[in-house]
């Protein structure tokens, strides 16, 4: 591995550097080869994979170390947050020259546990392991993982379960909520702070006018475009707080995550989310929301030269592309998806048509958009109760057709509508055999979602492609990790 150790040289302030705890009998769980070898891991660290993703080898050239971030969470603020189950165990380059963070989860008490016990159970990694690797194989910008363990020492939640481990990885574990505990609690280290950032993720930023509010717009477009591509692959995020959005615009922290199957975006994928603040129809304006919260924290920043009033309204201004961008991007691939012409003012118009049609029939997202890719019109309308209204859909989106090059849109819809989901039954059968120290589950939906735009008839299930039958209760997941 080449190391780059960055945060190490921040001020002490924002981390605490330790060792992690390791648990009782530690094993193997999966291990992602492909990430290895674009990490440079050699062949004495795939060797030795398991020793380090479950904490028993560390890297002499950087010493682990817990961050300390801040954050609101369910729209109130939460004071002082931080790493408490995780360690930046190494900061390395990847083989596109990258600095890639390796973050153990799982990995024992820190200062900022507080109520938490510092450990992972196996459900819960096996959810973001997977949820990672789906993400990253859909094109979208999101952590992913070097490999899993779990063990025989148990971790008391609602009940006892499997403790696990699991080494993440991600070009970027500096939240929103950093820059709001610094603001709170050691506002004197906010410049260093924000102008590492700028030097480290945007330094394309350094040679703009004004370099801070260069850097606050990339942030505010990069988090509208990956909010965008969740929407159009339905993914829901769960627990959208300030603490759960990097810099840098990819997907982080899974929680109560969920894949939309029945297009119901009202949706509470999180059980503990009682007023359904973070359903996946509300996604676009919290993170609007999270960003104002963010810009506010750069207001101390305002150089010598500018009026403070006016920088605030420089920086409100920033905010003003988030709207634009997400729009842009999703309607430019949500007709795509449809495979409507991108220039036509009433493709829009035919795609929100259709997603009305998911919404009142309470069809599968997904597969609805491969059978509309596959030109299943008759199956699609036989699963309509207002068959009326599909067909008025249906005459449109012909109609519309016929003002683009057929077969070029279809190979685009071919790469960007994918066959295969992680659907909340799908982890769950996975966990409940690996539990019982079985990970073929784990492997083949690994395998399956590696490629989720080919179809694999060889390696899917009937259950891969459809929600469960409405006799049987819907998985629900909670915020317990």
């Amino acid at each position: 591995m080449q190391f780059n150790p960055r945060y190490s040289s921040l001020n002490a302030k924002l981390y605490h550097q330790q060792q992690p705890k390791v648990l009782l009998g530690a094993k193997a769980g999966h291990f992602n080869v492909n990430l290895a070898n674009h990490l440079h891991w050699s062949e004495q660290d795939q060797h030795d994979w398991v020793e380090i993703c479950s904490g028993q080898k560390t890297f002499a050239e950087f010493e682990p170390l817990a961050m300390v971030y801040a954050g609101h969470q369910f729209g109130q603020w939460a004071g002082q947050l931080g790493d408490g189950r995780g360690l930046l165990i190494a900061q390395i380059l990847d083989k596109n020259h990258q600095t890639i963070d390796l973050h153990l989860k799982g990995a024992g008490l820190t200062p900022y546990s507080r109520m938490g016990d510092g450990r992972a159970v196996l459900r819960s990694v096996i959810r973001e392991y997977l949820a990672g690797h789906a993400l990253n194989s859909l094109g979208i910008p999101s952590s992913d993982a070097v490999g899993f363990t779990t063990s025989t020492q148990g971790v008391q939640r609602e009940k006892l379960e499997p403790g696990a481990m699991m080494l993440r990885t991600s070009d970027c574990h500096i939240r929103l909520g950093h820059f709001e505990w610094i603001n709170q609690y050691q506002p004197d280290l906010l410049p260093e702070f924000t102008k590492k950032c700028i030097e480290w993720y945007y330094p394309e930023c350094l040679d703009a006018e004004q370099p801070i509010l260069a850097f606050a717009t990339q942030v505010i477009q990069r988090t509208a475009v990956m909010i965008s591509h969740w929407q159009l692959v339905g993914f829901a995020h769960g627990v959208m707080n300030t603490d759960n959005l990097n810099i840098t615009g990819s997907t982080l922290d899974f929680g109560p995550y969920g894949f939309l199957e029945r297009f119901r975006p009202n949706w509470i994928n999180n059980h503990s989310d009682h007023h359904g603040r973070y359903t996946y129809q509300q996604q676009p304006s919290i993170g609007h929301w999270n960003l104002w919260m963010w810009l506010n924290n750069l207001v101390p920043l305002c150089p010598i030269n500018i009026d403070k009033e006016v920088w605030k309204e420089k920086l409100a201004q920033c905010l003003e592309h988030f709207e634009p961008t997400f729009l842009e991007h999703y309607q430019h691939g949500l007709k795509q998806k449809m495979g409507l012409p991108t220039f036509h003012k009433e493709s829009f118009e035919c795609a929100m048509a259709f997603l009305h049609v998911l919404k009142t029939e309470q069809l599968d997202y997904t597969q609805s958009f491969i059978r509309l890719q596959n030109k299943q019109y008759e199956a699609l309308k036989d699963d309509c109760l207002d068959r009326r209204q599909f067909e008025s859909f249906l005459t449109q989106y012909l109609q519309l057709r016929e003002h683009h090059d057929v077969e070029a849109s279809d190979k685009i819809m071919q790469s960007v509508n994918p066959h295969y989901i992680l659907r909340n039954h799908m982890a769950q059968k996975a966990i409940e055999l690996a539990e019982k120290n079985d990970f073929s589950e784990v492997e083949r939906l690994f395998n399956l979602l590696t490629t989720p735009f080919t179809k694999q008839p060889d390696l899917e299930t009937i259950a891969d492609l459809g929600p469960l039958p409405d006799d049987q209760p819907e998985i629900m997941v909670s915020c317990s990790s």
